[in-house]
């Protein structure tokens, strides 16, 4: 459809001087990703029901909820440009990790000769910046185009608005082929630090990999295992849910006491759901990291939920051994500090996870 002829509502205002129309992502034929509780929590941009309190989960993760990981905007057009217009708010400005990560957007685009989704363009943020006009796409050849822009890692935003030139034509995006959203729920590796830019995460490199929607529950420091959580991600339809949380708790007796607890909630209530559970990726140098040498103890709780299961006849859950994730050789140059993997740590992760989620999407029956 020709966007100039868009109900006025769905427009901001009239063309910029350079004759772009800005469209809000809230609303159709976008289509906004990676918030499983968006329309109960009344269309804001939060990861985790906005009924939970502190007497359920943590105040950490109820403030990182904020932070947009995982979320995305996908749709069709043919626009020769893309310009991206937000407000951005409770942004992370950290050391050890790039702004185009943190507080940064980047955008993806299949053209009708791509096989898979290829990177195209990053929004790089200046310290302290909270309005953001920027270009997030090209497209010289006016072809249509499947687009996809991702969210700030390490950062929220109020609002966001694409711009597409007059006259371009804007449509839903295909369904995915994966029907449900894989679901991670984990720690701030899981969140996504320490990439350099949002696509860069081993999150949303599998779900670019086998198209499917993402929901990122990762909360830097604060993903503890309370049992809301568990019962929250229960009620909804997935395709698979990993789970990857031990790096936050504080000793190998919190894990013990949380884990398997947690997993049976979404066992007893998705009998056929596919579970991966996966170790620390940085087994090797926790111990230099942290001070703590009991990343071999927390390895063995984790088997062991899974062994447990497995005895029990359940054949839809999987194992992934975290000192395997960034591989033999050089796996020193995986993180930024020991702990948080860079774009090659994550790169790895990717591909050591993604057989198993290959297998596990094709055994699932959600």
């Amino acid at each position: 459809m020709d966007i100039s002829r868009i109900d006025k509502n769905f427009c901001t205002g009239p063309a910029d001087e350079e004759g772009f129309l800005f469209q809000n992502v809230k609303q159709a034929p976008f289509s906004l990703e990676g918030m499983a509780w968006f329309q109960e929590n009344g269309g804001e941009f939060y990861r985790l029901p906005k009924t939970m309190t502190e007497s359920e989960i943590n105040a950490g993760a109820l403030s990182l909820a904020y932070h947009t990981s995982g979320v995305c905007v996908r749709f069709r057009s043919d626009s020769p440009a893309l310009k991206l217009r937000a407000t951005l708010s409770r942004g992370c400005d950290m050391n050890h990790m790039p702004r185009a990560g943190s507080m940064g957007f980047d955008c993806f685009r299949r053209t009708p000769e791509d096989r898979d989704l290829l990177y195209n363009r990053t929004i790089l943020p200046s310290p302290g910046q909270t309005e953001v006009l920027a270009n997030i796409g090209q497209n010289p050849d006016r072809l249509l185009c499947d687009w996809v822009i991702n969210f700030p890692l390490y950062g929220s935003v109020e609002s966001v608005e694409i711009g597409l030139k007059e006259g371009s034509v804007l449509l839903p995006p295909k369904p995915h082929k994966v029907p449900h959203p894989v679901l991670f729920y984990g720690s701030s590796i899981t969140q996504g630090g320490c990439a350099s830019r949002p696509g860069n995460t081993y999150t949303s490199m599998l779900c670019r990999k086998v198209d499917a929607e993402q929901i990122n529950l990762g909360f830097s420091g604060c993903g503890k295992g309370e049992i809301a959580v568990a019962k929250a991600i229960a009620n909804l339809k997935l395709s698979v849910f990993v789970m990857d949380y031990d790096h936050n708790t504080p000793s190998p007796e919190h894990l013990q006491s949380t884990h398997e607890p947690f997993f049976r909630a979404i066992r007893e209530a998705k009998p056929d759901l596919p579970v991966i559970l996966m170790t620390m990726c940085d087994f090797r140098t926790f111990q230099l990291h942290t001070g703590k040498p009991d990343a071999p103890a927390r390895r063995e709780i984790i088997r062991r939920t899974w062994q447990n299961a497995v005895a029990a006849g359940d054949r839809n859950v999987y194992f992934i051994d975290g000192e395997t994730l960034f591989g033999r050789k050089m796996h020193d140059a995986c993180t930024v500090d020991g702990c948080h993997p860079n774009d090659l740590g994550f790169y790895r992760m990717y591909k050591h996870v993604l057989p198993v989620l290959k297998a596990a999407l094709k055994t699932g029956k959600e």
